[in-house]
């Protein structure tokens, strides 16, 4: 039996099948290389607010931001799983107090304890050092050194997760550190990267023992070979002319330090840099550009080859503490 086809589609344009299957084929062809040209676009990125939880769009819980590059950072499911554990055992904070097997200490008694009786089993005698391939002091064996900061030692950890999600730290980054004293932050980033790309700049002396005759031994990353230099007044000419970071950062350093200094390393730092992609981050404040005003604080930072981004709030994983971040990149070359 005939159809009938009505006049308004007799007047259509007519396609056979083989003409339409070409057509939607050249068409999606085209549609995968416009979105792989747009994709590889190396554009210099664009400052934008982020969130207390977020930089550079990069989720800090997330399994892909923290699994995919080989960085481990702490996810939700890791917290849940230590929660787990503590309930599964019935676990409650007790007193510290005597009891077998366990006679708590003050760093201070531990000092006195060590000097005294030189540990349960020791060597006595005029070569009783050479059992003991890098003699360390008492005060550094007790780690009166994790005292010397305003906050617990632990907040390190904090400080690294941040700062290696932000800019998606990677084995192969060059990382500087401003004042690294004794690694508190310093340790995950030698223990993360490749061997000598960690450098830090410190100028207190008994941090420094703390950092070469304790942590880098105890921790075992004397392999790694940091480059930490003894130095002051924001001189970098030892750690060489030929070195671009890709992370630059101050952890409660540049509130110390007179403006005029602050502003003078800046300037010798912007060209250590990689321009666009390289960041430097400073914690607490930026009162050295506050106190200039705005407009005026911008013009210094554009004259230097510096662009401000913008600010950033981290929450500590085991105490009740964040710290603000500020984040800047070179923009020209």
């Amino acid at each position: 039996m005939a159809l009938s086809v009505p006049r308004a589609m007799s007047k259509g344009v007519v396609m056979t099948v083989p003409a339409l299957v070409l057509t939607v084929s050249v068409a999606a062809v085209f549609l995968f290389f416009l979105l792989s040209s747009l994709s590889s676009c190396s554009c210099p990125s664009q400052p934008s607010s982020t969130p207390a939880n977020k930089v550079r769009n990069v989720d800090v819980g997330s399994s892909d931001s923290s699994r995919g590059n080989g960085f481990l950072a702490t996810r939700k499911e890791d917290v849940d799983w230590v929660k787990s554990q503590i309930q599964a055992n019935g676990l409650h904070m007790q007193e510290n107090v005597l009891r077998k097997g366990i006679n708590p200490r003050t760093r201070a008694q531990q000092l006195e304890d060590l000097r005294q009786f030189k540990g349960i089993s020791h060597y006595e005698g005029p070569d009783s050092n050479n059992h003991t391939a890098f003699p360390c002091p008492g005060e550094l064996l007790v780690e009166e050194h994790h005292s010397n900061y305003g906050e617990p030692w632990a907040g390190g950890r904090d400080v690294y997760e941040f700062l290696a999600q932000a800019i998606q730290l990677r084995p192969d980054s060059q990382v500087l550190e401003i004042g690294c004293g004794t690694l508190r932050v310093g340790l995950h980033f030698i223990r993360y990267l490749n061997p000598e790309h960690f450098h830090c700049l410190e100028r207190d002396e008994l941090s420094l023992m703390a950092a070469f005759r304790y942590e880098l031994p105890a921790q075992g990353l004397l392999h790694k070979r940091p480059l930490i230099v003894k130095g002051e007044d924001m001189d970098f000419s030892k750690f060489g002319s030929g070195v671009t970071y890709d992370l630059i950062y101050a952890s409660a350093v540049f509130l110390h330090m007179p403006d005029k200094l602050v502003w003078i390393g800046l300037e010798r730092l912007t060209s250590k840099l990689k321009p666009y992609d390289g960041r430097i981050y400073v914690s607490h404040n930026i009162k050295f550009c506050s106190r200039l005003g705005g407009e005026e604080c911008t013009k210094r930072l554009t004259s230097l080859g510096l662009e401000y981004l913008g600010k950033h709030t981290h929450d500590s994983i085991l105490f009740n503490h964040y710290e603000i971040w500020f984040e800047f990149r070179r923009s020209k070359i």
